[in-house]
């Protein structure tokens, strides 16, 4: 083994049921897991369910049940759906375990020894939804001025009860220490300096126990007070590796080497959970990986929107692996993304079926017809030869590398970068032509310098599709797991009896809807007027009317109740400071927009989009499913003129 690797999943709330969006933390978990257990680690995935609070007693109430019954219920579903996605975690714990709950009692113990842990009086809003406490200066209000959580802009209760606080304050100037000393402690790099800025205002004592709440943990000594669900949740990290009774298992995989977690509980993990370990004399995890909000077709995952969808419902129609491809290749993780299943189509039919799987099936075709399924071997290498199998050596440092440090939309797409290069060479020493001519040494050496590297990619891509590359291990009579030794060497195939069979992938064909439907729809979806189509060409005059400038982006926000708007603030130079409105916000964040150099149109008529005045236009670029602003190669001044 070349180390350890403890991995964790945030632990799912069961209020509701799991759909995508919890799939989505879990599905890269699991990639991650399987990627170290590849490269040789011996691996710890984690994973589990959050079961106390306020919101699972409210939910057991409406449904009639106990808390309990409704923990049990919906803590099976999580795990039928973990098995049913093929997730390989090696444990997964519920905070109703009587384990669990002995250590929380035993830690806050400890944090109370410690001096860190005193009784007061706490009057302050609360957020039922999100089970967090706010000062009154972090509340954001509605056009009726009700006080709304800042997080899911829901109401708050004013809350006035005894409780105990931990000193969080205490702690401040340690993480501050902390966060500057280990800059990749929280990635990606826009959450940390979330943090940060968190830490540079000072941090406030927080209240640990709830009265008014019975369905939680009892506080040691005063079981009057329920423990925070915070509190109660950080705590299965070190519980589930037997924190504090077999302190060797601990002392083994702790500290954690990463948390997953969305960027909505960074708080709670990067400061309370750093701060509530350094009180009890623990080290803190190695990373906290904070990844943005999964959409769905441009929408928040609501079930009153009905797009809490099943996972399970896209890998009956498209397979598992093709479900797990799309969602790291798609959408950057770290970044927000939206899921979409027309995009999903476009991948499988596009990088699946016609990049990766369609060069299998050809490939394997030619050594059935001329090779009687034997792979034949690497002869004598010509110098186009040698340039691909360079290609690779740097494709799979670089592969490594990206996937070390969690950055698997990247490693997926240098992958693709190589599996096009096959193609490509596939395509220029036609292998066809050269069995034509008869020269079977050479057509040998193609197909099996082909074949062989397949085996490389399907050794690579199989923590994140292992159906399909077990599929191609058995197409290639390989019987053993997957083996990171595949990915050095060549030759490695020579002799073995290859299986040729239908596509790996097969392409996702859309039904065609009735030519009455269609004609509805181009009535519904007629060309907005500002569009040129290909057929209305402008002339040299028309196009000098547009006046394109340089434009440095000052601010950035959300606009508020929209899923796709941002309000920024830019520098024209000479033409002053303007506010503009724009439709990327599923693409970048503001904090991402602050501080770009872009290209924007100057001279377009204001228009209002929800009420905000936009004037002028940023450029962008978009090609499936992605899009990318435009702008300049080298340092030039807001207002500069582009012609």
């Amino acid at each position: 083994m070349v180390g350890k690797f403890y991995i964790t999943t945030p632990i799912y709330y069961v209020n509701a049921e799991p759909h995508i969006g919890s799939s989505y933390t879990t599905i890269v978990g699991d990639i991650l897991a399987r990627y170290k257990r590849l490269m040789g680690y011996e691996v710890f995935y984690l994973t589990g369910t959050d079961e106390h609070g306020q919101k699972i007693a409210q939910a057991a109430r409406e449904k009639g049940v106990s808390p309990q019954e409704l923990c049990d219920s919906l803590a099976e579903k999580f795990k039928e759906l973990w098995k049913d996605l093929g997730i390989t975690n090696d444990y997964f714990i519920r905070t109703t375990d009587e384990k669990h709950m002995k250590t929380v009692q035993y830690f806050v113990s400890k944090m109370k020894e410690n001096g860190d842990i005193y009784k007061g009086t706490y009057e302050g809003w609360y957020c039922v939804p999100c089970e967090t406490y706010w000062n009154e200066d972090e509340l954001e209000h509605d056009e009726h001025g009700h006080n709304l959580c800042p997080s899911c802009k829901r109401e708050v209760q004013l809350i006035k009860e005894e409780n105990y606080f931990f000193r969080l304050s205490k702690y401040n100037d340690a993480l501050l220490k902390h966060f500057l000393e280990n800059p990749d402690f929280v990635e990606p790099d826009f959450r940390r300096n979330e943090m940060l800025k968190i830490l540079e205002s000072g941090l406030k004592d927080l209240s640990i126990t709830r009265t008014t709440l019975k369905w939680g943990i009892p506080m040691p000594e005063d079981p009057e007070h329920v423990i925070y669900v915070w509190v109660d949740a950080l705590i299965n990290y070190v519980s589930a590796i037997g924190y504090p009774e077999d302190m060797e298992k601990f002392n083994k995989w702790w500290p954690a080497d990463v948390h997953l977690i969305g960027k909505e509980i960074n708080r709670f993990h990067s400061l309370i959970w750093s701060a509530m370990l350094m009180s009890v004399g623990l080290p803190l995890p190695k990373k906290v990986f904070a990844h943005g909000w999964l959409t769905v077709n441009g929408q928040k995952i609501s079930k009153s929107l009905g797009n809490a969808i099943d996972p399970r419902e896209y890998v009956k129609k498209y397979g598992n692996d093709v479900v797990r491809y799309y969602l790291v290749r798609d959408i950057v993780f770290g970044k927000d993304g939206d899921f979409s299943e027309d995009n999903l189509i476009k991948r499988l039919n596009s990088d699946l079926a016609n990049d990766y799987g369609n060069l299998l099936h050809r490939t394997l075709a030619m050594i059935q017809k001329h090779f009687d399924s034997t792979v034949p071997g690497i002869a004598e290498l010509e110098e186009i030869d040698k340039n691909l199998l360079e290609q690779y050596e740097n494709v799979k440092n670089k592969f490594i590398e990206l996937m070390d440090n969690y950055k698997i939309t990247d490693a997926l797409d240098t992958l693709w970068q190589f599996i096009s290069s096959l193609n490509k060479y596939f395509d220029e020493t036609k292998p066809w032509v050269l069995a034509k001519e008869g020269n079977k040494e050479r057509l040998g050496t193609v197909l099996t310098i082909v074949t062989e590297s397949i085996l490389k990619v399907a050794t690579f891509v199989a923590p994140v599709m292992p159906d399909s590359s077990k599929d191609v291990y058995r197409r290639l009579s390989i019987t053993e797991e997957f083996n990171k030794d595949f990915l050095d060497g060549w030759n490695i195939l020579k002799g073995k009896t290859i299986i040729h069979g239908e596509p790996l992938f097969k392409k996702f064909e859309k039904k065609e809807e009735k030519p009455e439907k269609q004609e509805v729809k181009k009535m519904e979806q007629k060309q907005p007027e500002n569009v040129v189509s290909m057929e209305e060409l402008i002339d040299i005059d028309t196009f000098k009317k547009i006046d394109l400038r340089v434009a440095k982006i000052l601010q950035a926000e959300r606009v508020e109740k929209s899923e796709k708007l941002v309000k920024l603030q830019i520098d024209l130079g000479e033409l002053g400071q303007r506010q503009i409105v724009a439709g990327i916000a599923q693409y970048y964040t503001p904090e991402e927009l602050v501080g770009r150099t872009i290209i924007v149109v100057a001279n377009l008529k204001p228009a209002k989009l929800m009420g905000l005045e936009s004037r002028g236009m940023l450029l962008a670029a978009k090609k499936e499913g992605k899009l990318t602003l435009l702008t300049v190669s080298s340092e030039i001044e807001p207002g500069a003129k582009i012609s």
